[in-house]
């Protein structure tokens, strides 16, 4: 893995960890929220903010399930090599951007440049996926040539 890529790949790791801490620091807050209720109300006040709290623990449970599942298929791309087609952990070079694909993480910027981490199913990501060098594609009306594939 090119170094660029390796520090891409170690800012979308980042950034999914931040986010399973943040998901599980909520879960976190829900449960006690839930407990602390338990204890000093009683009636439909319980029983309604009770149900609220286990609604954000489902919330926030399914939440920590898909960002999990995000980690996952990012360590699958840890090391994919280069190809001469664009596929999932491809760094992609475009005259209208460069994209890394692999989770949905937005903009990243390292070494001075704008990336955007995109997954192989986001709008974008579906046209990037099994381009080469030199094919181009329209994606809201604007024009992309791959110009480079690591």
């Amino acid at each position: 893995m090119s170094a660029l890529k390796s520090k891409l790949y170690q800012l979308c790791l980042t950034f999914i960890q931040n986010r399973i801490e943040n998901i599980e620091y909520s879960l976190q807050q829900a449960r006690q929220a839930s407990n602390d209720d338990t204890k000093s109300s009683a009636g439909d006040k319980y029983e309604t903010t009770r149900e609220m709290m286990q609604q954000e623990m489902d919330r926030n449970n399914k939440l920590l399930y898909e960002a999990g599942q995000q980690k996952i298929a990012l360590q699958q791309i840890e090391n994919v090599a280069s190809d001469r087609l664009v596929k999932n952990g491809s760094l992609v070079i475009t005259s209208a951007g460069n994209f890394y694909i692999s989770i949905s993480a937005g903009e990243l910027n390292t070494d001075g440049q704008k990336f955007f981490a995109v997954s192989q199913v986001s709008p974008i990501g579906r046209f990037l996926i099994g381009k080469a060098v030199n094919d181009s594609f329209k994606f809201n009306g604007k024009e992309y040539i791959v110009e480079e594939i690591l």
